[in-house]
């Protein structure tokens, strides 16, 4: 079986996408210990992005959780709610300084206008630069590729394009297709990435990528 590999627009040390899942249900826990482990062992503190849902009762009950698995982990909530938001150096500063930036899921949309192209976004893209675990989740997950589903209409939108010439929709459901195969058929894209809840890809600097959790995830690449 050929090793999979997804084309990075942007340098990382560590990428992981989650499809969804309840932590609280423990459906990724497997995926959250696996989180944990790869954080640097001097940088214990977990930089939440509460971008998408717009809670900050999130970061609290995911803090929590974390801790469960490993005592020394500290969660943070970074209050990037809107534009405006994005633009503030202390944010900026919470998302350098930590070992992993966490995006809980939501909507897309809320996501994007808040992040896309924004000072909080290139500051995320300095930290998984410079060892920053990176994991999002859901609606978030589905942020990273060049577009993502519009959750409030069939319109596709640009996205934080952290994957080259890629999309993702998560959480994917592999009898209802569609909306990658919407995204795919965007001009300039060459490969879709699908993951249904209870799974991830961790992709790492080279590119080279794994499969995280009880689900397979779909890959589709144009010829």
């Amino acid at each position: 079986m050929m090793p999979l590999h997804i084309d990075l627009a942007t340098p990382v040390t560590l990428l992981v996408l989650i499809g969804g899942g309840e932590f609280s249900f423990g459906e990724t826990r497997e995926i959250d210990e696996f989180l944990i482990r790869s954080m640097p062992a001097d940088r214990r503190t977990v930089a939440f992005i509460p971008a998408a849902s717009g809670s900050a009762e999130y970061a609290t009950h995911i803090g929590k959780y974390f801790q469960s698995i490993d005592p020394a982990v500290e969660t943070i909530n970074v209050p990037i709610y809107r534009g405006r938001d994005s633009r503030r150096g202390k944010n900026a500063n919470l998302l350098l300084s930590a070992g992993m930036i966490y995006l809980g899921g939501g909507v897309t949309n809320n996501l994007l206008e808040t992040m896309r192209e924004s000072p909080a976004d290139l500051a995320m893209r300095d930290a998984a630069a410079n060892g920053t675990v990176i994991a999002a989740i859901g609606a978030s997950a589905s942020s990273f590729g060049t577009h993502a589903r519009d959750m409030r209409g069939a319109n596709a939108l640009p996205a934080l394009g952290w994957l080259r010439d890629t999309v993702v929709d998560a959480p994917f459901d592999a009898e209802h297709d569609t909306a990658l195969r919407r995204l795919m058929s965007i001009p300039g894209t060459r490969a879709g990435v699908g993951i249904p809840p209870r799974a991830a890809i961790a992709i790492s600097a080279s590119g080279d990528a794994q499969v995280i959790g009880e689900e397979k995830i779909a890959v589709f690449r144009k010829s």
